[in-house]
């Protein structure tokens, strides 16, 4: 995500390596390149030149004390403008009626109906909410299924009405039936079209128009730059929705819609979804996505993640273990699933400061565990809970039954045991380096 433009900052922060001061010449060529960075990434030019115009303006402005350097004063400085130009702050969903009515809005191909799939989930697990999907999209009958299909998997009931060619009626009914019950916040899936055009618009306003939503979000696909951008002003112009959901930025993402959109049309991006996981949709945080810009990670929003997926009970269990010197192959399975939940590996990695840069060029995997779960299968129960009891010939046949050669279980053996020594070595500490773990 942003990697091109997150290298092209940092190229332009060197520039500012060793000097004592900032000065308007120093200061000109860094400048320069940060405007140039954020045209490249598709930025508008006119909001890239507001925006460095600010940034050269602060710059010198601020004193440079001591035990801050010139670029690393210029690095807050960008990230405070960048926070700024995309909202500041987060903007939450108003859900205060009951039923609560959202719209789902946008082309087609920009991820409209799993977002509606993921919003449903994330409002029910996170949220304490019963939701109701409502299917009105009236051209693709595709959409009514892959609803259908999302429903199922969160254990979220959907409206649909196959044989009704009125979405306006669809979304009365669907409403009506939430009434009836007892949903609390309904989520309307509208059609969407290859190009913005006058059917598209009057029959999302139509439907606007009766059901008076509470919120309106535009879904765009982050990956089409400033085509985004203009997309979103066309919309906001017919709808005016109160937010926007940027979809794909797992993808191949220059990073100008993401930075531009609130600025353009005065509205605040309230989701980013990335990935086809229905628990992977996170509340937008303008500050932290400017630190990832600037490759200066994410911890928050990894210590989160971590939260949501360790139960604290579980937690309490594994570090009793830990303490008595009993953690086991099932107890590090368990850990791995939990990790999967969280995300995407690599994702989650660059969200640790430092790391995004040095992972930048590695194909690392979803299916990186998938090895080290076929040893964990291929093992009894009793070898699972008593690792000590794996000698040679047991190990030989762990491998063949993983399909792996037997170095690979004897390497695995020996980075289990490492961490188990590790572990043994905190616990001699009197637990103390236990509290940071993210299972508590």
């Amino acid at each position: 995500m942003f990697e091109s433009l997150s290298e092209r900052l940092e190229s332009a922060f060197k520039q500012l390596k060793g000097e004592g001061r900032i000065s308007e010449i120093n200061v000109a060529s860094t400048i320069k390149e940060i405007r140039r960075a954020l045209v490249d990434a598709d930025v508008n030019y006119k909001i890239a030149k507001e925006l460095t115009d600010r940034i050269r303006e602060k710059a010198m402005g601020e004193k440079v004390i001591t035990a801050i350097s010139p670029g690393q004063l210029m690095v807050k400085i960008v990230k405070d403008e960048l926070s700024e130009l995309m909202g500041g702050t987060e903007a939450e969903l108003e859900l205060k009626t009951n039923p609560t009515v959202i719209l789902i809005a946008g082309l087609q191909g920009s991820g409209k109906t799993t977002f509606s799939g993921k919003l449903a989930n994330f409002l029910k697990t996170k949220k304490n909410k019963k939701p109701l999907l409502i299917a009105a999209d009236i051209y693709r009958p595709a959409a009514i299924d892959q609803l259908k299909v999302l429903g199922e998997q969160i254990g979220v009931e959907v409206y649909s009405e196959p044989e009704n060619k009125n979405a306006v009626q669809i979304a009365e009914n669907g409403i009506k039936q939430a009434k009836a019950n007892g949903n609390t916040v309904v989520i309307i899936d509208t059609a969407g079209r290859l190009a913005v055009d006058e059917v598209m618009m009057n029959e999302v306003a139509n439907v606007k128009a009766a059901v008076k939503p509470q919120e309106i979000l535009f879904v765009v696909d982050s990956m089409t730059g400033q085509d985004a951008v203009n997309t979103a002003k066309t919309f906001n112009e017919r709808l005016d929705f109160t937010g926007v959901v940027l979809t794909k930025l797992d993808g191949d993402t220059r990073g100008g819609a993401a930075l531009t959109i609130r600025y353009t049309v005065d509205k605040p991006i309230k989701f980013v979804s990335m990935g086809e996981k229905l628990d992977t949709l996170d509340v937008f945080y303008p500050e932290r996505m400017a630190q990832r810009i600037l490759g200066m990670g994410d911890i928050t929003t990894l210590v989160e993640r971590a939260q949501a997926q360790f139960n604290e009970e579980q937690a309490k269990k594994l570090e009793k273990k830990i303490r008595q010197n009993q953690f086991d192959f099932d107890d590090f399975r368990e850990q791995l699933q939990q990790i999967k939940k969280m995300g995407n590996l690599k994702d989650l990695m660059a969200m640790i400061p430092g790391v995004g840069k040095a992972i930048k060029d590695l194909d690392i995997s979803d299916d990186a565990f998938k090895g080290i779960e076929a040893m964990i299968g291929s093992m009894t129960p009793s070898e699972r809970s008593n690792p000590d009891l794996i000698d040679g010939s047991r190990r030989k046949r762990i491998a063949k039954g993983a399909g792996k050669d037997i170095q690979d279980v004897n390497q695995f053996m020996k980075q289990f045991e490492q961490m188990r020594q590790m572990m043994k070595s905190m616990n001699k500490l009197g637990g103390k380096g236990m509290r940071g773990l993210p299972m508590r």
